[in-house]
């Protein structure tokens, strides 16, 4: 039986690092392309989850899985435009205060809007129930969350490493100047990982406000641990992050299993670890535009 609470525990920890990692591509990916700190990305992720509670009851909880990060995404493109792509060559302290005033904006507005209050959200019916393998169960909604996150990540992967577009994006990472040199345009570039950046988020919020409620502060109350996950994996590593997200879930719900106090503590615990021992974090590369 203990054996069963403990694997119990460490796969509802391996759950909140899929989420994290959700998150966390998308933060590295801005991060390593564009240079922009983007303190705004719990924003996006709570705005997702606000706009399932919107559509679901007009087009179901698949239509607004689907519509959800779309919609994110596209609001991503905007914000990209307007905002971000002026500070691509700035100090990076700048974006950093750009992005922390769009973080307050989006948390107000959503309050202005919806109020202060949660927003009722639960898991569909057809989503509902346990999955029984001998004497350990466990919920059938979040093994379709480890199934998305998996999908997601692997989507991102593929584009990022099996695509034209992505051996720009590795290029523009490494040495922009080169790249511009031949003649490519890195601002649609930009553009578009900003919108996927911003859609994952977007997808998290979808699969995690049925778990985690819909309210206006969700996204600072997120952030914090998605930029834990992006130190340890290390800046421009997307293997990286995945691996950071794995092992903080792994670290977590073994932490939780023995001194349950300590859960949350045990990602900073760890990354403090990590940056003694690799200050670039696990896997993290050396990219020209920052040093």
């Amino acid at each position: 039986m203990a054996l069963i609470f403990l694997l119990e525990q460490v796969l509802n920890g391996l759950l909140v690092g899929a989420y994290y990692l959700l998150i966390a591509l998308g933060l590295s990916l801005i991060f390593s392309l564009g240079g922009i700190v983007n303190l705004a990305h719990g924003g996006f992720y709570a705005i997702g989850a606000y706009l399932a509670v919107l559509l679901a009851p007009q087009i179901g909880f698949g239509g607004a899985f689907v519509a959800s990060p779309i919609l994110v995404g596209l609001l991503g493109v905007v914000v990209e435009r307007l905002l971000f792509r002026r500070f691509y060559r700035a100090d990076p302290i700048l974006s950093l205060l750009l992005t922390f005033g769009l973080a307050m904006i989006i948390e107000q507005s959503l309050r202005m809007i919806f109020g202060a209050a949660p927003q009722p959200f639960s898991i569909p019916p057809a989503l509902r129930g346990q999955i029984f393998i001998g004497d350990f169960l466990y919920p059938r909604y979040r093994i379709i969350i480890f199934g998305v996150a998996a999908a997601a990540v692997a989507a991102t992967w593929f584009l990022v490493y099996r695509t034209s577009f992505g051996r720009v994006v590795r290029a523009g990472v490494q040495n922009p100047d080169m790249v511009g040199a031949l003649g490519i345009s890195l601002q649609p570039y930009m553009t578009a990982i900003s919108a996927l950046g911003l859609g994952l988020a977007g997808l998290a919020g979808v699969l995690l406000a049925p778990i985690s409620g819909v309210h206006p502060a969700m996204g600072a109350e997120i952030l914090t641990a998605a930029f834990v996950v992006v130190v340890i994996g290390g800046l421009g590593s997307f293997w990286g992050v995945i691996a950071a997200a794995v092992l903080v879930g792994i670290v977590r719900g073994i932490t939780i299993y023995f001194f349950p106090p300590a859960g949350e503590a045990s990602m900073y615990l760890l990354m403090a670890l990590v940056l003694l021992v690799r200050p670039r974090g696990l896997l993290g590369e050396r990219i020209q535009r920052f040093e």
